[in-house]
């Protein structure tokens, strides 16, 4: 490797990264600097000789260098910045010199020192070149530094018109691509300079992609027809490069087309595993001519349940949510579907909490299974609101489980939550109570079956870091992570609803769930993923380089470093898949779940919250209080 190759990149970063205000300062010194030298050739050209007569003119120099300085600074020529230098730019510069030519004159006439009229007019003209010269040399000389950059990827624009140059202008300042020449059909252009890059023909594209090593063409020409894109991108096809279209002008000002410029991160490519394929044929014989209700339906999860529902043939789908907009909204994009499908939709607003309509509506519809996803879920709102959190996600499982049973249904089906192992948060505190009265019922039950599924973090689903991330690149970061070693399992919404679906059909009764979802992933992983899948760089803490910044921000009271799936590893059942993972872990006797719910109940009552965290810290295992300390780290 050439040395120069090293240097080059370095010199040119070196130059880039130098503080704002250094760089303000070596311009207002240039320009300065150029007052008195401008002033001395005007001089020389004036008297036609190299050497002028200077005696007593030196005042006149240092009046109007200090006046001068002062017209720099307000002008703020200092400010312009080099990569956008444009017409307004030479307008300050042109101002600046008129400026200074009066100040000759006024400075010579104060002084006593007549001389030609003619000198300040010179003098003002050789300052306005100057000056655009020395701008116009350091803008080339970065650009050729930057040109010599090993990592930015050369790029051919099929078309030289108004799109072609400003992608062309936006490119030359980017730090992934490096525009090397048009292609255009226009003979009239051929061999002409535009933008400062060439312009060939078409034959031509072989030898500018061998000159210059391009391995991308981009076709910048949004006015042509559908029909002729589409004959320009089959003519393209058939060079070795990958070809992409600028957007129309009409998706453009539709606010279509720029999508692409900022890619959707989909759930899958943030896995860091392969997806688990649960699509097997007990699913569809457990779910088939029965009448399936699913409580909190409209939410992430509900939602995709009631999506993947149609696929395994019910009698009958109920939704049951206490969300009017949401109860709509999956109402209207399920009820096509499963029309075409031919299954009947049936909406029941209602809160889990109220027994007299869940009952009613059980009886009502002739339920057979419930799969039960209705929760607050959110740690930090359920911290800040935990009795209501407990109210709904213990007391609303005990109104749900219970009329199940006592409606005799076939099964009934918890979503629960990896935090709800040894939790550090109300949330997850809640939701292994639940589990506990599941697992009560259970005992007690001789027709129904109940059983527990345990997820990950469901990428996707409201609240998750995929879209809060995906929003905060948008705006342009920073992408906020609570600690740098937070790890999560990870699972998308159709696994997460799959594998409801599966644990349905597998369930003997009181057992727990759990997908094989690998390694735990960092967050911050995910966070530097979701930028790089977005075509964004991460910001370097150091140099200051790169799109998006991380920025640690500590962790929220109830958040935890690590979840867990299971309590007791070595309560693992195997079940027929190899990717699904059975647990049966110890429960409360009946008369400690009464005692449980009975304290519940008058904490609520009482809307005392100490008492509901003395009463968590009793009867669930494993909970504990995360040390916050911890999120100052990394």
């Amino acid at each position: 490797m050439n040395i120069f190759d090293l240097k080059f990149p370095m010199l040119h970063s070196n130059l880039h990264d130098l503080p704002r205000g250094l760089k303000r300062l070596i311009f207002f010194v240039t320009d300065t600097a150029l007052i008195p030298i401008s002033l001395y050739i005007a001089s020389a050209l004036r008297y036609g000789s190299a050497l002028p007569d200077m005696q007593g003119r030196m005042s006149l120099f240092l009046a109007i260098t200090l006046l001068g300085m002062g017209l720099i600074a307000f002008f703020r020529l200092p400010q312009i910045k080099l990569d956008a230098f444009e017409n307004r730019a030479v307008i300050q510069i042109g101002l600046v010199a008129v400026m200074l030519s009066f100040l000759a004159m006024v400075c010579s006439y104060m002084l006593g020192n007549a001389g030609p009229r003619s000198v300040p007019l010179i003098f003002g003209s050789v300052f306005f070149l100057s000056s655009l010269a020395v701008r116009m040399a350091g803008l080339c000389l970065l650009n050729y530094l930057y040109d010599r950059s090993s990592d930015r990827e050369a790029v051919l624009i099929y078309g030289a018109g108004a799109a072609g140059i400003q992608l062309a202008s936006a490119l030359t300042r980017s730090r992934e691509a490096r525009p090397v020449g048009f292609i255009d059909d226009n003979p009239n252009l051929h061999g002409l300079m535009v933008a400062g890059l060439p312009v060939c023909a078409r034959a031509k594209i072989n030898l500018m992609m061998a000159k210059h090593d391009v391995k991308r063409i981009l076709l910048a020409i949004p006015s042509a027809t559908a029909v002729r894109q589409a004959e320009l991108l089959t003519i393209l096809s058939g060079y070795d490069a990958e070809v992409q279209v600028l957007p129309s002008y009409v998706d453009l000002m539709a606010g279509r087309g720029l999508e692409g410029k900022l890619r959707t991160v989909t759930p899958d490519e943030l896995l860091g595993r392969d997806k688990v394929d649960l699509d097997i044929p007990e699913i569809a014989k457990t779910y088939a001519g029965r009448v399936v209700m699913v409580t909190g339906a409209g939410g992430s999860i509900g939602s995709e349940l009631c999506r993947q529902l149609i696929n395994c043939a019910p009698a009958r789908i109920v939704l049951f949510e206490q969300s009017e907009f949401q109860l709509y909204s999956i109402d209207r994009e399920l009820r096509p579907l499963a029309k075409a499908a031919g299954i009947p939709v049936t909406t029941r607003l209602g809160s889990v909490t109220n027994k007299a309509r869940v009952s009613g509506v059980i009886a009502e519809e002739v339920v057979e299974i419930i799969l039960h996803a209705a929760a607050y879920k959110h740690v930090p709102l359920v911290e800040d609101n935990e009795l209501e959190g407990a109210r709904n996600n213990v007391l609303g499982t005990q109104v749900v489980a219970e009329a199940a049973a006592e409606a005799e249904i076939e099964r009934f089906i918890l979503i629960s939550t990896d935090k709800a192992v040894r939790p550090t948060n109300v949330m997850g505190a809640s939701k292994r109570m639940a589990e506990l009265v599941v697992q009560d019922l259970q005992s007690r039950s001789t027709v129904t079956k109940f059983a527990m599924v345990r997820f990950g973090n469901v990428l996707g689903s409201s609240g998750s870091v995929l879209p809060l991330f995906q929003k905060q690149i948008e705006a342009g970061g920073p992408v906020t992570v609570t600690h740098a070693n937070v790890t999560r399992f990870f699972m998308t919404i159709p696994e997460a609803a799959r594998l409801v679906l599966l644990a349905g059909a597998y369930a003997r009764g009181g057992d727990v769930f759990v997908l094989d979802m690998g390694k735990p992933q960092k967050i911050i992983d995910i966070a530097r993923r979701m930028i790089e899948l977005s075509g964004r760089t991460v910001r370097d803490e150091q140099t200051g380089q790169g799109d998006i910044a991380i920025e640690i921000t500590g962790l929220r009271p109830g958040e935890k470093l690590y979840e867990e799936l299971l309590i007791d590893d070595d309560s693992l059942v195997p079940t027929p898949h190899e990717k699904i993972l059975r647990a049966e872990e110890s429960k409360l006797s009946q008369i400690e779940v009464v005692a449980m719910v009975r304290e519940l109940q008058n904490c609520i009552a009482e809307a005392d919250t100490q008492r509901l965290r003395d009463l968590i810290a009793t009867r669930v295992e494993g909970y504990h209080i995360q040390e916050l300390e911890a999120s100052q780290a990394g």
